[in-house]
């Protein structure tokens, strides 16, 4: 399956720590079981202010990545396309719920006297026509296609559950300045409910992993645009990345772009793209350089030739 994948993760311009991990995993890694053709990604933001959280995002993206090594649940005959008890789905609620238990259990060993710590999790096993995700807390993946969004994961933060209550508008939720308050995350509590998804995708789609570090400084709006503008899934992260910090940089920012199944000819052209608008100026000057000494070389050439009869030489 051809995934043309990009991962980044900033610090941001206002924290001193990246309590953001990631992990991305490809076919063809050792011991990998739970799905023949995809990837399988996880992003996780370590609570700020919480003991540890750039511990907690770690020890929960290698739990979680772990789970690849486990076969895929066989899916009941009786039930239908959409049903989410077979596949890879129930391994990434279980590997979730294992990352839960590990951290929680840290927690009570070591961290009496402060606030435990804890992260978001968010994961999704893309496939060559689904993708399973799971997630806790408030990172966020977008399902796009043409440029538009089709779905989008909730978030289990404090400022949804209030528009979910009619209390607080979007706008309102999108500058309040409790939006960062999480009301469901890893760690903290004997237990976890995962929210668990099933997206269809085709061809071209574009699906975009990513933690409150983007959601909070760039609206869906500009996120659609960056889409809109093209280019390798590297570049639409970086550029993101670099939106989020001119918009201010409040926190962690990581995102991990997913183009689904490019054709060759598609990806080989927006890689060649790439590469010139990188390395465009140092083309354009050497390419400029070479056409005047030709034209240098041809001229005085055929000078040379008019003037044999008259110059000595």
């Amino acid at each position: 399956m051809r995934l043309d994948i990009a991962a980044l993760s900033d610090v941001g311009r206002r924290k001193k720590n990246n309590e953001d991990s990631y992990v991305v995993v490809r076919e063809g890694a050792k011991g990998l079981r739970l799905f023949k053709e995809g990837a399988m990604v996880c992003v996780a933001d370590g609570l700020g202010g919480h003991t540890g959280g750039e511990i907690a995002s770690k020890l929960a993206v290698r739990i979680i990545g772990d789970v690849v090594k486990e076969k895929p649940l066989p899916a009941p005959s009786n039930g239908s396309p959409d049903d989410n008890s077979g596949g890879p789905l129930p391994r990434v609620r279980v590997s979730i719920e294992r990352a839960n238990e590990s951290i929680y259990q840290t927690n009570r060993d070591l961290v009496r006297t402060r606030r435990p710590m804890g992260t978001t999790v968010l994961t999704g096993v893309v496939t060559p026509k689904k993708v399973f995700i799971g997630n806790v807390g408030d990172s966020r993946c977008y399902h796009i296609r043409e440029n538009e969004i089709l779905a989008q994961t909730e978030d289990h933060s404090w400022v949804d559950e209030q528009v979910k209550l009619g209390l607080m508008s979007k706008a309102e939720a999108e500058t309040d300045r409790r939006k960062n308050i999480v009301t469901r995350c890893v760690g903290t509590h004997e237990e976890v409910t995962v929210d668990t998804y099933l997206w269809h995708i085709v061809p071209g789609d574009m699906l975009l992993f990513c933690t409150d570090g983007l959601v909070n400084m760039v609206k869906d709006d500009d996120i659609k645009a960056e889409f809109r503008r093209g280019g390798t899934s590297a570049e639409i992260s970086q550029r993101l990345v670099n939106l989020a910090n001119e918009n201010g940089g409040k926190d962690n920012v990581t995102v991990v772009v997913v183009n689904v199944s490019p054709t060759p000819t598609r990806l080989i052209y927006m890689r060649l793209a790439s590469f010139l608008r990188q390395k465009g100026i140092g083309i354009a000057w050497g390419l400029g350089i070479a056409l005047f000494g030709l034209v240098a070389f041809l001229t005085g050439y055929g000078l040379h030739d008019k003037l044999k009869g008259v110059l000595p030489f």
